[in-house]
């Protein structure tokens, strides 16, 4: 396998506010507290005091959680480390995407890993665990109930409403079938969990269990005591309101905000229903149905019942910051750019705000597919150029560079200039007739160049589909292939795909990844 880098600016795909935190642009810097580096973790660690209370509680919840489930000796064993003062968290954090969905949600995690590992080799009196954070309280289904395999989507259809993480497994069966081949993994966890939740523990289990990696589900009546004075505040104070409002009038200067943040940013959690908390006629209400709370009847009911209480995308951060020692948040560049907008909400409810690090991104070129590319004559940083450029480049490789007929246009605008001014010293009347000639015989100049051009694209039409086929291959739809494929369609035919990219992924050097077969 050879790796090589690079830079996201030469991608083309990053936002301006990315390659800007990136390249540690000053503008950024009111919205973050520590840039992702090896070096900031010593402050990182000094500011997170978590307390003793909280880790003995996130252990025996999480132990519970991992009931039935075999855990490697990794994972117990890191679990069991977060009661010590001086273990801390590398947290990402994804939706409960059906197969795991697309790649990026595997170099989440796998960035978690490195980053920890990284962190262990520069500070050995620490332990570093990494953490997937499981968004079982997400209620779009939609977003998450498909998956592209080797260029087909499957889908799973299901009636079930609310938090994503209690739908019920039963019709996966179904899905199963129409599958290419078996995958015991899956089938496995979508046959044997009863929730959608504990299937997705199961699989991270089971791909990364090796590694360590820790699963949490902050659907928990436990966790989220922890978080209950936070929600009272933002029934009654509006915190994360008033604080994302203000940091917006700051960002928006520069760039757009990511998220929009809403008067109250709680969900109400129950069986089949996650709907939003609101407050109208000096009543709190949830929307879509007939729940309806007065103000005492709200407060009492965050203690009493602090399940039921589901943070938005904005205070959703600090709910996980709140019941984990973490140091680093590893996020897409979506999420970096949300997280940019809530500092002030941490510093409202006196959290610590970690750091936040882009996730590595990264392009797998398969043997074929890399030897195509050789033959074609093209570098895997000109396959980022858009296909039209990329032909014009095959064109010039082929020696046959597009025709332009741009000189004898000129000659013939020339030619009808001379004779329109004939025409003025002879009989002005015909300057309109000789302009509506000269507009004809530039017309048929532009449609005789298309035609050239395309017998040009005809006569290499193999060497063109062969371009086409690989760009679709590197970026599939248009887009990096971490937003379509799949994990399988890459690990059916390499088995040691997780392996490889773990021995690739370098978190802290920010650049774009490419691995190549060879």
């Amino acid at each position: 396998m050879k790796v090589s880098c690079i830079d996201y600016s030469a991608t083309g795909a990053f936002s301006s506010l990315v390659l800007d935190y990136l390249r540690k642009d000053a503008k950024l810097r009111p919205f973050y507290a520590h840039f992702p580096e090896i070096s900031s973790f010593p402050a990182l660690i000094q500011e997170r005091n978590f307390p003793v209370e909280r880790r003995q509680v996130l252990v025996e919840e999480l132990n519970r959680q991992y009931q039935g489930l075999e855990m490697t000796e990794a994972v117990q064993a890191n679990i069991s480390a977060l009661a010590d003062a001086r273990t801390f968290t590398i947290t990402t954090g994804h939706q409960l995407n059906l197969f795991t969905g697309p790649l990026y949600f595997i170099y989440k995690i796998v960035t978690a890993i490195n980053t920890a590992r990284e962190l262990q080799k520069a500070y050995p009196d620490y332990k570093f665990v990494p953490v997937y954070w499981m968004a079982t309280e997400d209620h779009d289904f939609a977003e998450v109930n498909h998956f592209t395999l080797f260029g087909k989507q499957y889908a799973w259809e299901s009636d079930a409403k609310g938090a994503v993480g209690r739908f019920s497994t039963d019709g996966l069966n179904e899905l199963l079938d129409e599958m290419p081949e078996s995958y015991p993994l899956f089938e496995q966890a979508y046959t044997g969990s009863a929730t959608l939740a504990e299937a997705m523990r199961q699989i991270v289990n089971g791909l990364f269990g090796e590694y360590g990696v820790v699963c949490v589900d902050g659907d928990s009546r436990t966790l989220k005591q922890a978080f209950s004075p936070v929600a009272q505040r933002e029934l009654t104070e509006q915190v994360g309101y008033k604080a994302v409002t203000k940091t917006n009038a700051a960002l928006e200067q520069h760039y757009k905000p990511q998220v929009m943040v809403r008067e109250i940013n709680l969900f109400y959690l129950d069986q089949n229903l996650r709907e939003r908390i609101v407050q109208e006629d000096g009543l709190y209400k949830v929307l879509n149905t007939d729940l309806a709370f007065t103000r005492e009847q709200i407060l009492a009911l965050t203690q009493e019942q602090p399940e039921k209480f589901s943070p938005n995308v904005v205070l959703r951060p600090l709910y996980q910051e709140l019941v984990l020692p973490n140091l680093a948040y590893i996020g897409g560049g979506a999420e970096v750019a949300y997280w940019f907008q809530l500092k002030g909400t941490f510093e409202a409810y006196g959290v610590p705000y970690p750091a936040v690090m882009l996730r590595n991104s990264a392009m797998y070129i398969t043997k074929p597919n890399a030897q195509r590319m050789e033959k074609l004559g093209f570098t895997v940083a000109e396959m980022f150029r858009e296909l039209p450029e990329l032909k014009k480049r095959l064109a010039e490789l082929l020696n046959q560079e597009e025709v332009s007929l741009q000189q004898q246009r000129d000659a013939v605008e020339e030619a009808f200039r001379q004779i329109e001014e004939l025409a003025q010293s002879i009989d002005p009347t015909l300057v309109k007739a000789v302009g509506a000639e000269t507009q004809k015989a530039l017309n048929s100049f532009q449609m005789l160049e298309k035609k050239l051009n395309k017998a040009v694209e005809n006569k290499n039409d193999t060497a063109y589909n062969q371009l086409a086929n690989l760009k679709e291959k590197l970026f599939p739809t248009g887009v990096l292939q971490e937003r379509v494929d799949n994990l399988l369609t890459y690990q059916t035919n390499n088995p040691n795909f997780i392996q490889e990219l773990v021995a690739a992924f370098k978190p802290f050097s920010y650049c774009f990844t490419v691995l190549q077969e060879e």
